[in-house]
């Protein structure tokens, strides 16, 4: 587990150290799904679907967004010596990280394009700057970047 989400804001305040999930997962009340207070990390796989040769495919994305506020100086993160997203992206990435969460929920359009392989960060951009309010829920739908059924059905890594 890498820290858990404030509740004032939803970001990540990061652990001085890692702790394993399983001695986490028991403490979190029953009916909270644990991804929503909890930010976990875990090893890149070759077969994941976000990777392409060694690079990480979701960071690009991530890093499309914009910045959630004004940041000079990155999270403090125990993982960042083994992070694959700060090896290949570096602060930019960092700035995003406190951010990303786990589950993505079907009303949340952008999480779902940002989640799905088959975005651009082109198309990601070209999303944002039609929003009328910037990046949240809804402006056209998916069916507008011509992305793949797997992100308009709300699916997830």
């Amino acid at each position: 587990m890498l820290g858990v989400r404030s509740g004032e804001d939803g970001h990540v305040v990061y652990l001085d150290g890692p702790v394993a999930a399983a001695e986490v997962l028991g403490v979190v009340p029953a009916g909270i799904e644990p991804t929503r207070v909890l930010r976990f990390a875990s090893h890149c796989v070759s077969a994941c679907a976000h990777r392409r040769g060694n690079d990480c495919t979701l960071v690009e994305r991530v890093r499309t967004l914009p910045s959630a506020r004004e940041e000079r100086s990155v999270p403090r993160c125990h993982l960042r010596g083994r992070c694959q997203w700060w090896q290949q992206a570096g602060v930019s990435a960092c700035h995003r990280c406190p951010a990303v969460t786990t589950a993505t929920f079907r009303e949340d359009t952008l999480a779902t394009l940002v989640a799905d392989p088959a975005t651009t960060p082109e198309q990601l951009t070209a999303w944002i700057a039609a929003s009328p309010d910037g990046p949240g829920p809804e402006p056209d739908g998916p069916e507008s970047l011509g992305t793949s059924d797997a992100a308009s059905a709300g699916t997830s890594p």
